[in-house]
């Protein structure tokens, strides 16, 4: 049939309804044609299977169209009527077309449950982004009436800057993702905290306070401040070149009150709620009465001396040294560390001493990083530092108190393709690696196959590439479910390159323009994630030398590709071969210039 099978047949059904009076969704019934010829790369009507019928309800339709369950009977009605007009129309058997009703019984059930667990899903991401424009415009979510009002007006504004605005929160939220990390279990992470000497130290400073009369600031006499610190072993200040911290029970203090293990009012103190909890067999139990300890201290609110000495001021800026190490793949140094730190203090503050402060903030630092060292956060690795597991779930929970994204290796291995792909980009290498092992592990290597298939077909170049590569890690087991997918013509490339890479006898050497679609393709998706620069040097590392290069780029700007222009443009500002780079930004005028 020809190309335009889909609008021949369309008419058709249309005609077909009308003449017996029936009623048909019309939009509907195409969208599911359509999604049977560019989706599943059927040539006409008349190649529809059972097979394709449950691929197309199970598969298909749920990753490619948004729907909610109330649209569940009329694309089942819609199905149907397909069915029967190429029943009628002698386009199949009465045979074929009762095999085709069959299966459509038959995967109605799961089919409605696909929907509506998609739909949940959908309404679910809806709320999220909802409820985050209201909190970024200050609406408390426990405020009703608030809610309703701000509602009222989101809904009011037209809908360009509905649009606008959304977009503009998800490109802010998407800055709020940081890479995955391994998590120790919750019992070694308790078991940390048990033998960590800040809780020590805290239970024995509320232990020895017990109930006791403190100054009208509510903190402790000086002779009891004295008494504790020498009870606690902490009576000499720490020192690092030219600063010491001569505060340390003072911000043991203030911490333990405000994560309520002391509770401290109105001059007098006495044991907190948190006290018995920070002491607790439990491990919940405990983790739940240390992680504000904790933030406490590396997020203080109080100041423990009037203005702002390097002591202060650096513990005041930790959190920052604490997410760098969480986002590193590798050890940092601490002269690494402190130099970022000292870029930051220059930006973020007035400093009356600039002269002298570079060094007392440096020695201010040092000081902290062996604090969090003692405590059982940092720990050294070689001659860099790193988080420890309990550093690294504790910085995880307070980067998720405060609206981050923080994923965890290992959480993807019951996902979707699609949630797999989405979840891979934030994904170092060695953690993508396992997160794959751990997803293919779950999945039969067929239907892995089938879905990530799904992913290519429907997802931009950089879903595209992750695809591609997670479906070189499946054997020839799947190879009848990847020669299917060569007619679609976002997949057949990659198809033929699995094939070829699995030795499988249908596969082909890639035409010229083939493989020039997906090296347009594989940089394309790079630019979605990845600087320009960065992505050219990727991109550079498996390309042919200067010369065939320059030849590539001569006619790369022909490829029907909608990235080509970006790709080209990429090339032309990065590329380190000066003839290549102009040949490149000459052909990149010529791709913006064709129709």
């Amino acid at each position: 049939m020809a190309d335009n099978w889909v609008e021949t047949t369309a008419t058709d059904l249309r005609r077909w309804a009308d003449d017996r009076g029936e009623e048909l969704d019309e939009q509907g019934a195409r969208i599911l044609l359509d999604l049977l010829r560019n989706e599943m790369g059927l040539s006409g009507p008349e190649a529809l299977t059972p097979e394709g019928v449950g691929r197309l309800l199970l598969d298909v339709f749920p990753e490619a169209v948004v729907a909610g369950s109330d649209d569940v009977p009329t694309v089942l009605d819609a199905l149907r009527r397909i069915v029967a007009y190429l029943r009628d129309t002698g386009v199949v058997s009465a045979s074929a077309a009762a095999d085709l009703e069959a299966e459509i019984d038959r995967s109605a059930p799961a089919f409605s449950d696909l929907v509506a667990e998609m739909d949940t899903e959908e309404r679910h991401a809806a709320a999220e982004v909802i409820g985050g424009l209201m909190r970024a415009d200050g609406v408390s979510l426990d405020d009703q009436e608030a809610v309703d009002a701000w509602l009222r007006d989101f809904e009011a504004l037209p809908e360009e800057e509905r649009y606008a605005r959304t977009e503009d929160y998800l490109r802010q939220a998407e800055e709020l993702v940081v890479p995955p990390v391994r998590l120790a279990s919750e019992a070694d992470v308790a078991d940390a905290v048990r033998r960590s000497p800040l809780t020590g130290n805290v239970l024995a400073l509320a232990r020895w306070t017990g109930e006791r009369t403190l100054t009208e600031h509510d903190t402790l006499t000086e002779t009891d401040a004295e008494a504790a610190a020498a009870a606690l072993g902490l009576e000499s200040p720490r020192r690092h070149g030219r600063m010491e911290d001569a505060g340390v029970l003072e911000r043991l203090w203030w911490a333990a009150v405000e994560a309520k293990v002391i509770t401290a009012e109105k001059g007098t103190a006495e044991p907190g709620p948190a006290l018995d909890a920070l002491g607790s067999d439990d491990d919940a139990t405990l983790l739940a009465a240390w992680l504000p300890l904790f933030e406490a201290l590396v997020v203080p609110g109080h100041d423990y001396a009037d203005g702002l000495d390097a002591v202060e001021l650096v513990q005041n800026e930790m959190t920052g040294v604490l997410i760098h190490l969480y986002e590193q793949e590798n050890p940092v140094g601490p002269d690494t560390l402190a130099g970022a730190l000292l870029d930051h203090v220059a930006e973020a503050y007035d400093l009356t001493d600039a002269d002298t402060m570079p060094e007392l903030v440096t020695d201010a630092f040092h000081l902290e990083l062996a604090t969090l060292e003692e405590w059982g956060v940092v720990e050294s690795s070689g001659e860099g530092r790193v988080l420890t597991p309990l550093g690294v779930w504790t910085v995880r929970e307070l980067l998720l108190a405060d609206g981050f994204t923080a994923p965890v290796v290992g959480e993807l291995a019951g996902a979707r393709a699609s949630e797999l792909i989405e979840g891979l980009t934030w994904y170092r290498p060695d953690a993508a690696d396992e997160e794959i092992d751990g997803w293919l592990a779950r999945h039969d290597p067929k239907d892995a196959a089938a879905d990530l298939l799904d992913v290519m077909r429907t997802g931009g170049p950089g879903a595209r590439n992750l695809a591609a590569a997670v479906l070189h890690r499946i054997g020839p087991e799947a190879a009848a479910v990847v020669r299917a997918a060569q007619e679609h013509p976002l997949v057949s490339p990659y198809a033929a390159l699995w094939l070829n890479a699995t030795g499988d006898p249908s596969g082909r050497e890639l035409a010229r323009e083939e493989y020039l679609w997906v090296f347009v393709d594989t940089v394309a998706g790079m630019l979605e994630t990845a600087d320009p620069k960065e992505a050219v040097e990727a991109a550079l590392m498996d390309t042919p030398p200067e010369a065939e290069m320059k030849d590539m780029v001569d006619d790369l700007w022909r490829t029907d590709h909608p990235g080509v222009a970006d790709v080209l443009e990429a090339l032309g500002a990065h590329h380190p071969d000066k003839a290549t780079a102009k040949a490149a930004r000459t052909a990149a005028y010529k791709a913006r210039s064709q129709p």
